[in-house]
């Protein structure tokens, strides 16, 4: 089966920084994958290189076999590789539930002009983009905040709105960047069985994150980079043991 995401040799320079060298891996359709590593390793790089916010500097990423090269993020997105960032990004002046619409945008069907004189298709497509979005806002606990200002939300809940403004534009595979970041145990525990029930349900995902207990008990494959190289790949138990892994993350007197 063609891997949803396939990375070959990538690097990414930034002068005399080489801060990617020649990383190289696959995340299968319908997995959960984490990208670990210290503070510094590269991963939201990487990331960055795969949705070309910072292209590669050389190297290929394959999004379910199709090249990534010279896209732009509209694009890629499009074809269903949907990000978010460390820092929550909330669109300000709108409300939680506009938020979350607004992840569907690219997917309306009705005219502009349709929805100017809400004609009734205009308002069949509302209702249906409408009770998704409160149906996933009540997943994560948002439901009673709808009507608030997304920005007046704690941290925390922003990262967990910008997850579900990435699943209301229906993607093929998420790349989250540390969504843990700012969560407590118990929006931590919440955050797992949404990750898992998105993998559940067919839709690809990949987290940078530094929450390891997070990490081992939801990810099917572990990515470890350190200093820009991958230095093991993994099922989680096997990647707890691995002296590289331990090394990068404690370092060595040797």
């Amino acid at each position: 089966m063609t891997p949803a995401l396939d990375i070959r040799n990538v690097s990414r320079r930034f002068g005399g920084l080489l801060a990617v060298d020649d990383v190289s891996f696959s995340v299968a359709q319908g997995g959960l994958s984490a990208l670990i590593g210290p503070n510094g390793a590269g991963k939201t790089t990487l990331f960055n290189c795969v949705t070309n916010l910072f292209p590669p500097t050389a190297g290929s990423v394959r999004f379910f076999g199709q090249p990534l090269a010279r896209l732009d993020g509209h694009r890629i997105a499009e074809l269903g590789l949907v990000r978010t960032f460390q820092t929550a990004r909330v669109f300000p002046g709108m409300t939680v539930l506009e938020n979350a619409l607004c992840g569907a945008q690219m997917h309306v069907r009705t005219s502009p002009l349709a929805q100017m004189f809400r004609t009734p298709g205009a308002r069949s497509e509302e209702r249906r983009l409408r009770d998704k979005a409160e149906a996933l806002l009540d997943l994560i606990g948002l439901t009673p905040f709808s009507d608030a200002a997304a920005t007046d939300l704690p941290m925390g809940a922003q990262k967990n709105l910008e997850v579900v403004r990435a699943l209301m534009s229906r993607p093929r595979m998420l790349l989250l960047d540390e969504p843990a970041a700012g969560l407590n145990d118990s929006e931590t525990a919440d955050l797992a069985a949404l990750l898992t029930a998105i993998r559940d349900v067919g839709i690809t995902i990949m987290v940078v994150e530094h929450n390891m207990s997070l990490v081992m008990g939801i990810a099917d494959q572990v990515i470890v980079l350190d200093a820009g190289k991958c230095v093991a790949i993994g099922a989680p138990a096997a990647i707890q043991s691995d002296p590289k892994v331990i090394n990068a993350y404690v370092g060595s007197d040797g």
